[in-house]
């Protein structure tokens, strides 16, 4: 939750920044946007490597909480603002697959309450990103951005001291879970499930050309495009909007949890990527709603209500596609590249960062609805190639649930000399 607080925190005065503060081109700032972004995620599978075969999941935690915590606090001062964004990448890069990847630990192979889990995860870690907006964002329009950059480094050793204290609460590594995690490392890992992951990570690149749009250019038309007045004198800050989204992720999870648990209870509840290719299409019908708003107000400023909605319908479909990919990669990969699976499933933001960085540039080519227009294009695309994939997902699904039950069932059957 604090990491999510000071990345957010940062990301939600990243642009204004560059723009305000720096003077840089919106098109410069839109391609320094997407290359600082697309980093954080690249740098999670190196990270990732490093934790699975030598620094351990915790301390891998720990080191990059660190690191990232220094970054923050570098870009308070201007002369060091690439050096802060490369730090806080690299810092990323330790922290965000060995935190992540603990969550399978926590449940048996065969657990049901393993897919729901990813979910509850993501609400937590968003309440983080829900209040930074309000804290980081507010400081820093209101008293200078390097106070709101400043408060986001804090977060961050909140974050830190935080994981330190409860720390014990995590499962330890014993005799019994040793001999489990042996069992799950030598059951066999089809070679289609790895072109499988290799082949959803393709497209969520496509689908996160779009998504990561709700930080760039349209954090842009919040600032231009959105009447912000409430009566006379009152407006709204521009960096409030980008609390929205996690404000309805705590809002729509719960229900969305409890619908898919009813499904299953049923036996029909869809594979994690036909969720994800109903998550896409929502997420198009956002920016396809944004387009026609902005071209039957033809230049003129939309209300804010707009954007509200804008994010109700958003954030639905990012809960139907990113908490759920992440399950995936979690379920599908082997035990002893646990924290690399799950760097991998980030490589996906990587490349759609990069992505979306080049799309954003075209903000100052096009019109605004034509913009928003080709952004909902892109994430349909990638709901049609997902529905495409999802049965075969389906049954490496069912695959991987049947031989994870089969090793689990393998070291009940050894006794207590095993275990022992």
């Amino acid at each position: 939750m604090w990491d999510q607080f000071s990345f957010f925190g940062m990301r939600a005065l990243l642009v204004y920044y560059m723009t305000k503060q720096l003077l840089i081109s919106q098109e410069h700032s839109s391609y320094i946007y997407g290359l600082y972004s697309s980093f954080v995620y690249f740098t999670p599978l190196v990270g990732g490597v490093i934790s699975d075969r030598w620094l351990g999941r915790r301390r891998a935690v720990i080191i990059g909480a660190t690191i990232m915590a220094l970054g923050h606090f570098m870009m308070a001062f201007e002369s060091l603002f690439y050096i802060a964004l490369a730090t806080i990448a690299l810092g990323n890069g330790l922290f965000l697959p060995s935190l992540a990847s603990q969550i399978n630990e926590l449940y048996t192979a065969n657990d049901p309450r393993k897919a729901s889990a990813y979910n509850i995860y993501y609400v937590g870690i968003n309440l983080g990103a829900f209040l930074s907006p309000f804290v980081c964002g507010t400081v820093g329009e209101l008293y200078g951005w390097h106070w709101g950059f400043a408060l986001a480094g804090v977060g961050m050793v909140v974050g830190l001291l935080t994981y330190l204290a409860g720390a014990h609460h995590l499962p330890r590594e014993d005799a019994a879970s040793r001999a489990a995690n042996r069992a799950a490392v030598h059951a066999p890992t089809p070679a289609s499930t790895y072109v499988l992951l290799l082949a959803v990570i393709a497209i969520v690149v496509i689908f996160r050309a779009a998504y990561e749009q709700s930080g760039n250019t349209l954090a842009l038309w919040a600032d231009t495009g959105i009447e912000r007045h409430v009566g006379h004198t009152s407006s709204i800050p521009m960096t409030w909007f980008q609390s929205l989204n996690p404000l309805f992720i705590f809002l729509f999870t719960p229900a969305i949890v409890a619908y898919w648990a009813k499904r299953a209870q049923r036996n029909r509840e869809p594979g994690s990527v036909t969720k994800m290719a109903m998550g896409a299409f929502v997420v198009a019908v956002s920016y396809l709603l944004l387009a026609i708003v902005a071209w039957i107000d033809g230049g003129e400023r939309a209300s804010w209500l707009w954007l509200i909605f804008f994010f109700l319908v958003y954030t639905i479909g990012e809960l139907l596609i990113l908490p759920v990919g992440l399950g995936l990669f979690g379920k599908l990969a082997p035990v002893k590249l646990a924290a690399t699976a799950i760097a991998a499933w980030f490589m996906a933001a990587f490349f759609g960062n990069l992505a979306a960085g080049a799309v954003g540039a075209l903000w100052s080519v096009v019109s605004v609805p034509v913009f928003f227009a080709i952004v909902a294009a892109l994430a349909l695309l990638s709901a049609l190639l997902l529905l495409a994939l999802a049965p075969w997902a389906k049954r490496a699904e069912n695959k991987q649930i049947l031989l994870a039950t089969e090793a689990t069932h393998h070291v009940a059957a050894c006794g207590a000399d095993t275990l022992h």
